[in-house]
């Protein structure tokens, strides 16, 4: 069953099978600390552009990441060796969101991440609930990526990541990947499928699973 939810004040959402099938399941609402948490800890993320209300997805098929899957390439296994990178862990969260937000993207126009999404995420980094990785050459911030920490339910929901010299979000994600499975996590939470993710061992599970190890 699908049909679009419409959001008001009620802190709600829909059971995630009844998205449609872009995995669209819900407009509107605001993006409160609650009202992420609330979607996050149920399968469902916000995705956007400026000028629109909120929209909220739940897509069948889900991008995750397990650790027996991560691969590092014999080249990145060189790239590690070498440590021409540092890693930090939230040293420099806004920073980050900002890079993401404004690093050119092929085939796409604009972000997604507005300036409601950077004030709304900012907010969940003070109160402990989302977590930046960041990549440095030396003193400068060369890449990174930040997202939501679902602490207790031992999953990490990536959102997005930027580079700006070859192979430094690579980095920051197989540091992100590494340090969540030391901490036992199940999975990092990926959303959806792209050709860069895959090469580092994310794979798409249908949502029906994904909400099972969700509510594990």
């Amino acid at each position: 069953m699908s049909g679009i939810y419409l959001v008001d004040e009620l802190l709600y959402f829909p059971p995630v099978d009844h998205a449609d099938e872009h995995g669209l399941l819900a407009v509107g609402g605001d993006l409160s600390v609650d009202r992420l948490l609330l979607a996050y800890n149920n399968g469902i993320f916000p995705w956007f552009e400026e000028g629109q209300p909120p929209l909220w997805f739940s897509p069948d098929l889900r991008m995750v990441l397990f650790f027996d899957y991560l691969k590092v390439s014999k080249s990145m296994k060189q790239v590690l060796k070498k440590k021409q990178f540092r890693v930090t862990k939230n040293k420099a969260f806004e920073k980050v969101i900002e890079n993401c937000s404004s690093i050119k993207r092929k085939d796409q126009n604009g972000t997604w991440i507005t300036e409601d999404m950077k004030a709304a995420y900012l907010k969940l980094h003070e109160l402990g609930k989302a977590d930046s990785f960041e990549v440095w050459q030396e003193e400068e911030l060369v890449g990174g990526l930040y997202g939501v920490n679902l602490e207790d339910k031992k999953i990490f929901c990536g959102e997005s990541m930027f580079s700006k010299v070859s192979n430094a979000s690579k980095v920051g994600f197989i540091h992100m990947a590494l340090h969540f499975f030391e901490k036992k996590y199940k999975c990092i939470d990926c959303q959806v499928y792209n050709d860069h993710l895959a090469s580092l061992g994310a794979f798409e599970m249908n949502r029906e699973d994904f909400m099972l190890l969700l509510k594990k």
